[in-house]
């Protein structure tokens, strides 16, 4: 009898790693999910930026070519 409460504690006990095993693996995915997120953020700001930079030089050089012209 003890032998097979042994048993079935043990099996409790495996089966309980394997839940806090994915418990940690599930917290690991959200936090990479969050951490994708934030990158695909970062992007986006930096891509506005690049753009806001570009529009101000064309706008630059469309002054510096009416000045030229006078």
């Amino acid at each position: 009898m003890n032998r097979i409460f042994v048993a079935i504690a043990a099996v409790l006990l495996a089966a309980g790693c394997g839940v806090e095993t994915v418990s940690t693996a599930a917290t690991a995915a959200v936090a990479k999910q969050k951490e994708i997120e934030a990158g695909k953020k970062t992007l986006e700001n930096a891509q506005q930026q690049v753009q806001q930079s570009m529009e101000q030089v064309q706008k630059a050089a469309e002054k510096a070519g009416e000045a030229d012209k006078q």
